[in-house]
């Protein structure tokens, strides 16, 4: 797996990516799971030296070479401090990650990492361990998870979207955006706008207008319209929405992740032609996924009216 080596066949995987509690590692647990009942061999690597209790098997721990509670006694640095130092001494010991990765080689590869938000918007370690990997030959997407309940609350949704285009453009990796625990969003409160105008990310004008009739935010509207002019003038970012109990949900994310890093266009499985047109037509197959996770929660809201109607 060195440098200079192109011919062997290439290692696909994905960088599971996001902010402090957005299920990260439970994706990748189900995740994991649901490609090995596909056939794929899959390997869980952690790269979050703060997660000291893993919930499944693992392929290799960062805590083999460092570990948080270790550097933050011994260095006398914060959480913050300590995990940024983390990454920077894994980057410095790429030699070790690269020797422990050999020994998956065939497998598909799932690397669970920290949720420090920086270091994926402009601290620049993280991002040169996935230069490196690239560089030996696996292809990767990053899959950047987001806690669904952002949607109930404009103001956080704009900062979500921000966070997203930013972490988009630092990371340069093949990039699914996911809306994590979806089957929770009922219990988060009442959506301004149908699911799809969150997950497509449509014209964001009305998410202004919606915060604008908060008197708290209609003395920043003027900000808020510049944030939003800079997410649609890049117009990248979109949502896959995940329910990681739903399968088909979970089929939905994996088509578009496979797409992403090309696994989908190699040969290492069948391809039926489900799965070619779900590679060309990815947009209709999201969309269907969205409006069925809509009716569910749109189905909550209309029994949650008639228990009110009931009461009455």
């Amino acid at each position: 797996m060195s440098e200079g080596s192109r011919g062997s066949p290439p290692a696909f995987g994905q960088v599971v990516i996001g902010p402090p509690g957005s299920g990260k590692t439970t994706y990748c647990q189900a995740m994991s799971s649901f490609l090995g009942r596909l056939g794929r061999r899959v390997a869980v690597v952690n790269l979050d030296p703060a997660n000291e209790s893993l919930p499944g098997p693992c392929a290799l721990d960062i805590a083999e070479l460092v570990t948080l509670p270790d550097v933050m006694a011994s260095l006398a640095l914060g959480p913050n401090g300590g995990l940024l130092y983390c990454m920077e001494y894994l980057e410095a010991n790429a030699d070790w990650l690269r020797d422990r990765l050999q020994a998956l080689r065939g497998h598909y590869v799932l690397f669970d990492c920290p949720g420090q938000v920086e270091l994926y918007t402009h601290h620049g370690a993280l991002k040169n361990v996935f230069a490196q990997l690239a560089k030996w030959n696996f292809r990767l997407a990053a899959v950047h998870l987001v806690d669904s309940h952002y949607c109930t609350d404009p103001g956080k949704f704009i900062s979500v979207l921000c966070t997203s285009l930013c972490t988009m453009l630092h990371v340069e990796l093949p990039h699914v955006n996911v809306l994590s625990k979806m089957d929770l969003i009922e219990q988060y409160g009442k959506l301004a706008f149908n699911l799809d105008y969150y997950t497509e990310v449509l014209d964001l004008s009305y998410l202004v207008d919606h915060l604008a009739s908060d008197p708290f935010f209609r003395n920043f509207r003027r900000l808020n319209e510049k944030l939003v002019e800079v997410i649609e003038d890049y117009s990248l970012v979109s949502f896959v929405p995940l329910n990681v109990q739903d399968k088909q949900s979970m089929k939905q994310v994996m088509q578009a992740v496979d797409k992403a890093n090309g696994y989908s266009f190699g040969d290492q499985e069948h391809r039926s032609l489900e799965a070619l047109m779900s590679a060309a037509v990815g947009a209709d197959f999201h969309f269907s996924s969205t409006l069925a996770v809509q009716e569910k929660y749109v189905q909550s809201q209309d029994k949650a009216v008639e228990e009110e109607v009931m009461d009455l």
